[in-house]
């Protein structure tokens, strides 16, 4: 069994006094019902499974009348098992196929006699078709593939080298040598296999990386169907032209997304949908260039340029039509002008709970990745070569006195190392890479007396 991060979260949702439903949303094939299965087997007496794609007929649990005794009763009818009050997790997979069930979990928190998980992996993609969602009674909690922490658990690594890493990384400390150096090449396989968990098994067990990349290609084809199934009318060949195409347009040197590439008259207004269900669906990930570095990115946004990224990394080296995995396990990060290696960046941040976001201009030049963290924005650089300390853009962008930043960090093969305020790390590093944790309390009370 693959020990995945968001377990701890489930773990503590379930401590919670008051609990709300809790919907788990991700990407296709990257463990959620799995880790959802081994969940409820470890800390419930009694689990019930409805999965509204394989359970044909399931849907109409939630026809008819929403409240809870309703519901209730037609679930027990329905999978004929026994619903103990206070030991009970109910499991709602797919939940996607069942907007009525979405509405429902209301009503059914409200009752409170069971703990519930719903898990979708399009939700994003129809959510236009849920009534009305149950606001206030359900926790979203976002799942990715497996992150470089994880795979390098599932190969071994044991929690006293993770603890000597990260001591590292806070005290700016070098890591030694033959450590660093096994990371580097683990890192490496990292960006082959990258992180769906079948994937990953494969090469836990095997070491092969053909086996790996048969794996891969079947889940890129899986994929492929999920457009044919779910896309609507004339976005499906939209849709499945732009996924197609994110391994070569990576390739440009500038790595923007270029529709004219995959269709001469298009207009972005006209993709604007089909961009927007490969992101929702998790499959793809786009970095927004800004029109300048300082908060709030969001606002600053330029939502016709961007970079888009494959969701996992894996996927990325399988969809690439040169054989580069040998060159990538032999250390040449190079190869694709680095696109494969920024690309493990930008689903790394993404998992780790950041905005995705870069900065190009012809004055200052281009910043791999901008990203607000709290109140400041920290500049990421991701170096594939060995001349990682020659960074114009950084040093230009930095230069400017208006301008206020947080970190400045340059990911490369180096070892640990600062400069001035510029922060050198290892690309094994990202992991330690985490949202600044928020103030616990926030009081904020005005005092009536001059009323």
């Amino acid at each position: 069994m693959l020990k995945r991060e968001i377990s701890e979260r489930l773990y503590s949702w379930k401590n919670e006094n008051k609990k709300k439903a809790l919907c788990v949303i991700g990407a296709r094939q990257i463990g959620k019902t799995t880790i959802i299965r081994e969940f409820a087997r470890k800390e419930y007496e009694y689990f019930v499974e409805v999965n509204f794609i394989l359970d044909k007929g399931a849907g109409q649990i939630f026809d008819g009348k929403l409240d809870a005794d309703t519901i209730i009763e037609n679930l027990t009818a329905f999978k004929m098992q026994k619903l103990e009050p206070g030991k009970t997790l109910i499991f709602l997979d797919e939940i996607q196929e069942c907007p009525n069930a979405r509405c429902a979990i209301k009503f059914l928190v409200e009752d409170g006699r069971f703990d519930y998980i719903e898990s979708g992996s399009l939700l994003g993609v129809k959510y236009k078709e849920v009534p009305s969602y149950a606001v206030g009674f359900e926790e979203i909690v976002y799942m990715y593939p497996m992150n470089f922490r994880e795979f390098l658990g599932a190969n071994g690594v044991q929690e006293t080298t993770f603890a000597a890493l990260q001591s590292c990384y806070e005290k700016h400390e070098k890591v030694p040598q033959v450590m660093h150096e096994t990371l580097l090449k683990l890192f490496a396989a990292y960006i082959v296999v990258g992180g769906m968990p079948d994937v990953v098994q494969t090469y836990v067990n095997t070491h092969d990386i053909g086996k790996v990349i048969q794996v891969q290609r079947n889940i890129l084809e899986l994929y492929r169907q999920d457009i044919a199934k779910y896309a609507e009318g004339s976005d499906k060949i939209k849709i499945k032209a732009i996924f197609d195409s994110i391994a070569s347009q990576l390739d440009d040197k500038n790595r923007r997304f270029v529709l004219n590439h995959i269709d001469e008259n298009g207009r972005m207004n006209r993709y604007e949908n089909a961009f927007l269900w490969l992101s929702d669906a998790g499959v793809a990930l786009p970095s927004y260039n800004v029109t300048e570095p300082q908060i709030p990115l969001q606002l600053n946004e330029k939502r016709n340029l961007f970079k888009l990224f494959m969701g996992d990394t894996g996927l990325l080296c399988a969809s690439c039509r040169e054989n580069i995995q040998f060159e990538l396990l032999q250390g040449n990060m190079e190869v694709n002008m680095g696109s494969i290696l920024e690309n493990v960046f930008a689903q790394a941040i993404k998992s780790n709970g950041f905005f995705l976001n870069y900065f190009d201009s012809k004055k200052y030049g281009e910043l791999d990745f901008v990203i607000q963290n709290g109140l400041k924005v920290d500049i990421l650089e991701i170096k594939s070569g060995n001349d990682y300390k020659k960074h114009a853009a950084l040093n230009k962008v930095t230069a400017v006195e208006k301008w206020i930043f947080g970190r400045k960090i340059v990911f490369c093969k180096g070892n640990v190392e600062k400069e001035g305020n510029i922060e050198y790390f290892p690309w094994y590093m990202v992991m330690f890479y985490q949202r600044e944790r928020e103030p616990e309390g926030f009081i904020y009370k005005v005092d009536l007396s001059g009323l």
